[in-house]
């Protein structure tokens, strides 16, 4: 049976404003969405770290996803397409098309679409400053919530200092993240027969392995002094693939995931309240409905 679940932290603000008036939306080229498969409305989605282009992608999860909820705006927070993987070998899917579909058909309904390259598509970083089917291509972004907290958006590997210094050991690295990836889908595949819930390899050895946890500590902070330098309230970010949502000092830090191992987004309601959505299978059309249950995880006060 699938499941959907809000997962993680939730930020509630404090008087909050009024959503923004959305473009009044031209009609869509693509087919309506069969009923029995409801929306859920946002202010604001930000996603990151799709890897369009891999085996690693959890395309029909992500399609579905951008299916079931709408926003006036959607944030794709970089590695979206996978350039590195796709220069080394062509993979490409029905399901990944999908996904291309879902947002062309999300920019048809009125959503403001921006995308913010990430090191794996750092091919865009050309094309800063332009649209492209009407996806907004900037570097970075100043994102005022509802409640008027300002969130810079960035990928986030300018921290990283592997890829600033070494892009070598980068590209190793994720040689390696990707066999681990492949040996968990087949993990995945077994656990499903047997009946058992999905469960991320990766996801724990980052969790568990020192230097792992070191690693994404260290990028935490680096972006919290970064985004406090800049007098903003929060930052908004991917790269390290680990959904997480707290203060670090004077900093709201928010990174909404990834589409390989946690499927996870950062969504803003109308009133400027922030969580973490986990997307765990998609739906069989009109079999149940759409929406997550109850949040889990603590609170985060304005």
């Amino acid at each position: 049976m699938a499941e959907t679940a809000r997962t993680h932290d939730a930020y509630v603000a404090h008087g909050a404003g009024q959503a923004t008036r959305r473009r009044s939306p031209p009609r869509s080229r693509f087919t309506p969405h069969p009923v029995g498969r409801p929306a859920r409305r946002h202010r604001t989605i930000f996603v990151s770290d799709t890897h369009l282009g891999t085996r690693g992608c959890k395309a029909d999860m992500l399609a579905d996803f951008l299916a079931r909820n709408s926003c006036d705006t959607l944030f794709l927070v970089g590695d979206i397409i996978d350039g590195w993987q796709l220069k080394r070998r062509w993979y490409w899917t029905q399901a990944q098309s999908e996904v291309v579909r879902e947002v062309l058909r999300k920019i048809d309904e009125g959503t403001r679409v921006v995308l913010i390259p990430g090191n794996h598509d750092e091919f865009l970083r050309d094309f800063c400053g332009r649209e492209i089917a009407g996806i907004e291509v900037v570097r970075e972004a100043i994102h005022v919530t509802a409640g008027g907290l300002r969130l810079l958006v960035i990928h986030g590997d300018q921290f990283d200092g592997v890829i600033a210094c070494a892009k070598w050991l980068a590209h190793l690295g994720d040689w390696a993240y990707c066999t681990a990836l492949r040996f968990n889908d087949g993990l995945g595949f077994g656990r499903r027969h047997l009946g058992l819930p999905y469960w991320s390899l990766a996801a724990f050895l980052k969790k568990t392995v020192k230097n792992a946890v070191e690693y994404i500590s260290r990028f935490e902070a680096a972006v919290a002094r970064a985004a406090e330098a800049r007098g903003v309230d929060g930052v908004v970010c991917g790269h390290i693939h680990q959904a997480e949502m707290r203060m670090i000092g004077d900093v709201l830090y928010l990174n909404d995931g990834d589409w390989v191992e946690s499927c996870t987004a950062l969504v803003e309601d109308a009133r400027g309240n922030l969580e973490i959505l986990r997307w765990t299978s998609p739906y069989p059309s009109g079999q149940r409905s759409a929406f997550p249950s109850e949040a889990e995880g603590a609170l985060i006060p304005a």
